[in-house]
């Protein structure tokens, strides 16, 4: 494969030095400010399991506004299922949804039998949010699956 020449360092008529094409044409580009949303009333779903706990805060349409959970804080491996890691992730989320979409008063929906229930709602009132209603939606089965057959020994 042959190499292309260079283009010239100055154009043969002027003299001038040449300016690149691309630069002559194109023109700084600036990205619209994205418009702050504000969402007055909205929905905390805490999901509470024995090894972690994320706190997701929606809109009352159930359009997340912003998340957190313990592993994304920081915690790492049995540390993410306690209650001061699920009260740091959301005092967190809690602290985007009041500073930033200007949150005043939420639901909250609790799922799951984790050990960071109870510390995740109570850090969200000590956040400032004004909690309305806290409502446990975890899902118990009507008698579930079949159990597996009795063991013989």
């Amino acid at each position: 494969m042959a190499k292309e020449p260079k283009a010239a360092a100055a154009t043969p008529e002027t003299g001038a030095p040449a300016k690149p094409a691309a630069a002559a044409k194109r023109k700084k580009e600036f990205k619209k400010k994205r418009e702050r949303r504000i969402i007055p009333h909205g929905l905390v779903h805490i999901a509470a399991s024995f090894n972690n706990t994320q706190i997701t805060i929606s809109d009352p349409d159930g359009r997340t506004v912003c998340w957190s959970s313990a592993g994304a804080i920081g915690f790492k491996g049995s540390r993410k299922g306690t209650p001061y890691a699920a009260q740091q992730a959301s005092l967190s989320a809690a602290g985007v949804a009041r500073d930033q979409y200007g949150m005043k008063s939420v639901e909250v929906r609790v799922k799951g039998p984790g050990s960071g229930r109870e510390s995740a709602v109570r850090a969200l009132a000590a956040s400032g949010l004004h909690i309305v209603v806290i409502r446990d939606v975890t899902p118990i089965p009507h008698n579930g699956c079949r159990p597996p057959k009795r063991r013989r020994v």
